[in-house]
Formats: C-alpha cells, sequence, structure tokens
C-alpha cells in the first residue's frame, strides 16, 4: 500500500492537509495539535505527527487564539537584560510560563521610563494573557494593560501597589543582615554604595543599612549614589576611597556595583578583604566567580518568578491583589574576611 502522495508546496498547508495525509479527521489533528480535549490512540498522534513534520504544518496561532480566547503568552517587561541578575529573573519566569504552556514575550526598558511605558503599550496591543513588570518605578503607569483587561504582576518590587499583586523581598532586612555581618567583622565605619532609580524614589536597602549601624550604636558611613551597573559601582567606589571619611567595608545595593568596586579596589592597590571587605545584595551567579568571590544577599528568584506567573495564568490567578515577600538568604563567602 503506497503512501498519499504529498501536496505540492502553497502558501499556507492546512489542518485538512494534514488529515487527508494521515488517513485522520481534521478533529483528530485538532486533537494532537493542542493536547486534547479528547485522548488519540498512540499510533495515531505518530502518523499525525508524521504527517506534520513532513508537510511542515504550522497551526494558526491568530486562529488557535481566537478558539481558545488566550494567546497563550505573557510578556515580561525588565530594567536590563545585560544585569545577570535580571538574565535568571527572566530565564526563571520564562521555565516557570512554560510549564504552564505558556510563550514568553520578553523585553527590556534599559531603565529608561518613556521606553518602559512604550513596551507596556506594545503587549498591550499584542492581547498577551498577562504582564510581569519590573519597573523602573514603585508606582509605575499601567493604564494601558487596565484598558485592554489584561492582568499585571509587578516583580522585584519590594512595596505594597494599591490594586495590584506585587511579588519581592524585604530589602531593609536583607540589607540589615549584611551589614551586621560586617560589624560581626569588627568593622566600625561602613560605607554604603547605593543604586539610583529613575524616579529617584527611596530604596529600603539604604533603611537597613542606616538600621543595622544604629543598632549597632554606630555613626552612619561615607553614601556614594550611582547607578546599578558595573559601572556605577566603579564610579562609587572610587568616590568611597577618596572620601575624608575612608570606611573599611563597604555595602553595594547591588552584585554589579560590587564587581565595579572590586574594579576600583584592585587598581588601588587595596586587597579584599585585607584592607576593605565588601558585601553585596541580589545574589547573581556572577558574584560567586568574582574574585574574591562576593558575601552577598541572595533573593529566591525561582520562587518569586513561579509566584508571579502563577498569579496571572497559573492557580493563583483571579486572586485579590496582595504583596508576596519572599525570605532573603545571607551567602557568606570571601569579600566579608570569611573563609
Amino acid at each position: 500500500m503506497t503512501s498519499p502522495a504529498v501536496p505540492a508546496p502553497r502558501t499556507q498547508v492546512t489542518r485538512k492537509d494534514v488529515a487527508r495525509y494521515a488517513g485522520v479527521s481534521t478533529a483528530v489533528v485538532s486533537y494532537v495539535v493542542n493536547g486534547g480535549p479528547k485522548k488519540v490512540a498512540p499510533a495515531t498522534e505518530a502518523k499525525v505527527q508524521d504527517a506534520i513534520r513532513l508537510l511542515g504544518y504550522r497551526p494558526n496561532a491568530a486562529a488557535r487564539a481566537l478558539k481558545l480566547g488566550s494567546t497563550e503568552t505573557i510578556g515580561l517587561i525588565i530594567p536590563d537584560n545585560s544585569n545577570p541578575f535580571f538574565s535568571l529573573l527572566a530565564h526563571a519566569v520564562e521555565d516557570a510560563a512554560a510549564e504552564l504552556g505558556f510563550a514568553l514575550f520578553l523585553t527590556n526598558s534599559d531603565g529608561n521610563l518613556a521606553k518602559e511605558r512604550r513596551n507596556i503599550r506594545n503587549l498591550a496591543a499584542r492581547q498577551v494573557d498577562g504582564v510581569v513588570l519590573a519597573s523602573v518605578l514603585l508606582d509605575p503607569d499601567l493604564t494601558d494593560l487596565e484598558a485592554a483587561e489584561i492582568p499585571s504582576v509587578l516583580l522585584s518590587h519590594s512595596e505594597r501597589s494599591a490594586g495590584f499583586t506585587t511579588v519581592g523581598v524585604d530589602l531593609a532586612e536583607g540589607a540589615r543582615k549584611a551589614v551586621e555581618h560586617l560589624v560581626w567583622h569588627g568593622h566600625t565605619n561602613i560605607g554604603l554604595a547605593m543604586g539610583t532609580t529613575t524616579g529617584n524614589e527611596g530604596d529600603a536597602r539604604e533603611d537597613g543599612w542606616l538600621q543595622a549601624l544604629k543598632d549597632a550604636g554606630l555613626a552612619e558611613g561615607p553614601i556614594a549614589r550611582s547607578e546599578f551597573t558595573r559601572v556605577g559601582g566603579y564610579a562609587a567606589g572610587q568616590r568611597l576611597l577618596a572620601s575624608a571619611n575612608r570606611p573599611t567595608a563597604i555595602f553595594a545595593s547591588s552584585d554589579m556595583q560590587a564587581i565595579g568596586i572590586l574594579r576600583a579596589l584592585h587598581e588601588a592597590g587595596l586587597s579584599v578583604p585585607g584592607d576593605m571587605a565588601l558585601a553585596s545584595f541580589d545574589g547573581a551567579v556572577e558574584a560567586e566567580y568574582s574574585w574574591p568571590p562576593l558575601t552577598t544577599v541572595e533573593q529566591p528568584v525561582r520562587d518569586m518568578a513561579e509566584a508571579a506567573v502563577r498569579a496571572l495564568v497559573g492557580a493563583d490567578r483571579g486572586e485579590p491583589a496582595r504583596h508576596r515577600v519572599f525570605p532573603t538568604r545571607l551567602l557568606v563567602r570571601q569579600s566579608c574576611g570569611c573563609g
């Protein structure tokens, strides 16, 4: 018995072509493509899959979305996809979405408010099923998503935002633990390299630094404000070294800043932690492979990502808005003086 002839190439291979070649109904093809709602015998499914591969059939995503009432996609907006922390966060969100059968549209705002708003409009226009936003603002404008009735979750968000589900960590508590550890090492003058935001809003990591110093009965150390980047950290490190009140230890509000600070310290001929101790925040993989390895406050990226996706398209979808706070963990390595 010979196999049916392969249809001559044309603009679009249809479901009917697949059904004809596999010798089944178009309904069976639909069940195989959509994973249900009815089960298909393994041998029959194999025939349909062979026909799909041979003919190069691609389901019509628009038609499928119309039928399901879902595009099976979510959008993610992060401030900086070159930052290892946000790369790790994006990867975790993509994995969590894939577990539920959703694809991910990843966009990058470059820490720019206008670009963040443009990305929000573009995702709304694509009718994604939800948007995860790591915003450059504590209170972002989500009007376009609300108008399109697209749910959103604010991720890597340290504060409650009225009417929205937010997911983050207690920044102040994490920073306090890191600074307390530096105090435990005997440091009494601890500087702060504090990242700046687009809206120049306050950051709870600075509050945690201050609280740890206050609890230890220590005076406020010098502060250098700069971007949450390697370049920003390098500049902050140079300013702290030039300070009339040069510290003996520095808490950096991000791992990337700490990497830049390490360069500034090495260029100045200082040893870490011998001449200057250092601790940072985020728990990016790069922190483990710097020299010396960084003591850092780790954020539970995978747990945060899974919570955000569940709130959009998973088991928690439709639940009342709430603020999910996950605990941080101090990863002690060599830069603080341990080891």
